[in-house]
């Protein structure tokens, strides 16, 4: 049997025990079993489960080594997709960053209260990646282990929750739900891509928080007994169910922190209060209510045990007052604003017409079940395309609607049939995975996604269950064979962790990850955006075009494409159709800093002074903090010849960011073309702080000591910029111009020399040299 000292204590009270049969083998209608028409009063309702008795380590240990073997090899993954802006280029995680950033900023990095966050306030996860890179910096191995080590504890604890929902006398369906839980090809997304994280730490959580507030009902129920049995007294061992409760708000509280619908688990409770404590009783009397059975009701509600509506209304208040304060702490916290999203983001929130809305929204939730019951067609993003709207009434994919609500029904009918042990099973299987699921719904709130994946991660387990109580109703209820059940068990789950492997896979890079995302959603313009980026960082310039200019024609106001396009076509000298693709970008975005900034760019170039100050002046306004702007805006000062507002804003550039080397660069070239050498020399020393590596730094301060005739300080700075950079035939070049007018001939010919090898075209150091030449009464060779 499935046990444990601490699980016992934790869920049953004393173990397993005899179970008592509320059903027969038909249960609720149909045939009995061919094989046992008499079922034996003490044999378990799970008896007939292909599966071994096991203990609770040994199950446990079945559900880990089955979740490792899902997803190990994502060990050798990249970060990949978003794991770029929440981890790679989020300072949130740098130890030099102060911790109280995690709790004004959101996931990605930005503060909460600015226009532009999507409010996702995740600061534990946040703070889990920030000992990620303490131990490790940013070695992305350390971050998957500790995706898969959380994985596997999840699992196991979707084995103590799937303990409670089948009961005492159902430890084998527990096991093979867990093992099923733990190999869904569907968490793939969560567990091997790492932002994924705050949906397994969440899910712990609310683990937590269910199993908390199992055991804060079990013992009310064992302290009213002693009471009543005039045998109350304190027990050293035993927990008091305020305490329990409390416990269950705090994991609530933390599983929020770790990611929004962590806020479910108190649906979650009140599911199971509701319908799996006390035998159901509060859950037969919704249902006979709904039913209009109002003798049953009278008989059910005069046989109910004294307390045990108090009870019930005591905990709701608990968990209702938890819920009011977690919400309004969310709002306080997120400014008491919305997130905006763009139509792109979640086409059919942005509908007009009512009707169309809810049909797309019911299509989407037929898609996620799709995923559950068959996870071939898995994608990193849904959005753009992906999930075309249905928006006419000859669309086929409407009669998706009515196949999604009859198998709903029918579902819910056996939950609703009979008060028996598998109904409230079947209705428990129900509220895992519905009340998850709703904040992704659109019922409550607009949400920033088509389909996600990740979201799908504690639903599931309501889909784990329902699959085992099925295998339960085909053998007791259609008579198939035991052996041929176990069969197809083991080759469901065999599947499953063939499909995971296969899909971890394709998470391990990011070209990888963007090609499979083609083959499920080949209309999905950011998808081809993805390409185009992977190709532009790669220099495959062709490519990213032509993947800029797909996602462009799936998508016709994609502005991040524009913007992406029209960089690539600036560099290539395409000014016009740059300018005209990042105008539009601007019209469509008003708040896309990033296009101004390349717009002015843009208009700089082809001589629009005014314009392009605008611009950069706009994408200022809308993103404060934005050094690289504030260094193009100098480079334009500096072109229309006022050189203090170009020195001014490159400082600001640097302040704002002091590893921006060609701000510092310019400021330097600057001040010695004044003959501010002294102000120069400062500036470099300054920079030279931040970045001690940098031999464009070393190179210029060693100019301007040349000038003043500091000649040793000179060559010092003019050794450590060609040993940083050797292959620079300049720094050589330059070096020689310093020996020569040291006089140290021999060494500025050897320099002059070198630097030819390095740059044969390079026409000062040849003329220097021939300069040289003639002063030594020599020829050039």
């Amino acid at each position: 049997m499935v046990s444990g000292r601490w699980c016992s204590s934790w869920l049953f009270h004393g173990g397993r025990g005899k179970e008592v049969n509320e059903e027969r083998d038909h249960d609720g209608g149909g045939r009995h079993s061919p094989q046992s028409p008499h079922r034996p009063s003490h044999e378990t309702w799970d008896a007939a489960i292909p599966a071994p008795d096991l203990s609770f380590p040994l199950a446990a240990t079945i559900v880990c080594l089955c979740a490792c073997a899902c997803f190990l090899n994502s060990l050798s993954g990249d970060f990949v997709f978003d794991d770029s802006e929440a981890i790679v280029n989020n300072n949130d995680i740098r130890s030099e960053t102060p911790i109280s950033n995690l709790f004004r900023n959101d996931f990605w990095g930005t503060r909460l209260t600015h226009p532009s966050s999507h409010k996702s306030y995740r600061p534990l996860t946040v703070f889990s990646f920030r000992l990620n890179y303490r131990w490790g910096g940013l070695n992305p191995v350390s971050y998957h282990a500790v995706n898969i080590f959380l994985h596997c504890l999840a699992s196991v604890m979707s084995l103590r929750v799937f303990m409670v929902v089948f009961g005492p006398g159902g430890h084998r369906a527990a096991a093979l739900a867990a093992i099923l839980f733990a190999t869904h090809p569907v968490h793939t997304e969560a567990v091997s891509g790492i932002v994924g994280r705050a949906d397994l730490v969440c899910a712990l959580f609310v683990f937590v928080s269910l199993l908390s507030y199992v055991k804060a009902v079990q013992e009310t129920k064992a302290r009213e007994k002693r009471i009543h049995n005039d045998k109350y007294r304190c027990c050293s061992n035993a927990s008091h169910p305020y305490a329990l409760l409390a416990l269950m708000a705090v994991s609530t509280g933390i599983a929020m922190l770790c990611k929004e619908v962590g806020i479910t688990a108190l649906g979650l409770c009140s599911a199971y209060d509701v319908l799996l404590a006390h035998g159901g009783a509060f859950g037969r009397l919704i249902i006979l209510y709904l039913f209009r059975e109002k003798a049953k009701i009278q008989l059910l509600w005069k046989n109910m045990p004294a307390g045990l509506c108090r009870g019930l209304l005591s905990r709701h208040l608990v968990l209702l007052v938890t819920g009011i304060v977690l919400l309004a702490s969310r709002w306080v916290v997120m400014g008491s604003t919305v997130p905006k999203f763009m139509k792109v983001d979640n086409p059919a929130s942005f509908l007009d017409n009512m009707f169309y809305r809810v049909v797309n929204y019911h299509y989407i939730y037929s898609l996620n079940v799709l995923l559950l019951l068959l996870p071939l067609w898995l994608c990193f993003d849904w959005s753009m395309g992906c999930v075309p709207l249905i928006q006419q009434a000859t669309d086929l994919r409407l009669l998706c609607l009515p196949l999604l609500w009859i198998c709903v029904g029918l579902v819910l009918r056996r939950g609703v049939i009979s008060h028996s042990h598998t109904s409230r099973c079947v209705l428990m299987g129900m509220a895992l995975g519905i009340v998850p699921f709703l904040p992704a719904s659109n019922v409550f709130f607009r949400v920033g996604f088509v389909i996600a994946e990740r979201v799908l991660y504690i639903p599931a387990a309501g889909f784990c269950v329902l699959v085992v109580v099925g295998m339960r109703e085909l053998r007791y209820v259609f008579g198939m064979n035991q052996r041929v059940l176990q069969v197809f068990y083991c080759l469901l789950v065999a599947v499953f962790i063939l499909r995971c492997q296969q899909r971890s896979q394709d998470w391990l890079t990011e070209k990888q990850l963007f090609r499979s995302g083609l083959d499920v959603c080949p209309l999905n313009a950011k998808v081809h955006y993805n390409m185009g980026k992977v190709a532009a960082d790669t220099n495959d310039v062709p490519e990213a075009v032509r993947r800029y200019r797909e996602a462009l024609r799936l998508n016709t106001d994609y502005d991040q494409a524009m913007n992406n396009l029209a960089n690539i076509l600036k560099d290539q000298g395409q000014l016009e159709e740059a300018l005209q693709l990042l105008q539009h970008a601007t019209l469509l975005r008003p708040d896309f800093a990033a296009a101004w900034m390349n717009l002015g760019i843009v208009q700089a170039s082809l001589g629009d002074h005014q314009a392009a100050e605008t611009s950069y002046l706009t994408a200022l306004t809308h993103r404060a903090v934005y050094p690289d702007c504030l260094y193009n805006l100098g480079n334009l000062y500096l072109e229309k010849g006022e050189h203090e507002l170009a020195l001014s804003t490159w400082t600001n550039a640097t302040n704002l960011k002091p590893t921006l080397t060609v701000a510092w660069t310019n400021m330097l070239i600057l001040l010695d073309a004044q003959g501010h050498y002294q102000h120069a020399i400062t500036t470099a020393h300054k920079a030279l702080k931040y970045l001690p590596s940098e031999p464009a730094l070393h190179f210029n301060l060693a100019n301007t000591l040349g000038k003043l005739g500091q000649y040793d300080n000179s060559e010092a700075h003019f050794r450590q910029a060609t040993q940083l950079d050797p292959s620079n035939g300049n720094y050589w070049a330059n070096l020689g111009v310093l020996y020569h007018r040291w006089r140290k001939y021999d060494l500025a010919e050897q320099m002059y020399t070198h630097a030819l090898k390095l740059n044969p075209s390079l026409k000062s150091a040849h003329d220097n040299l021939s300069m040289l030449m003639k002063t030594l009464g020599r020829g050039m060779r």
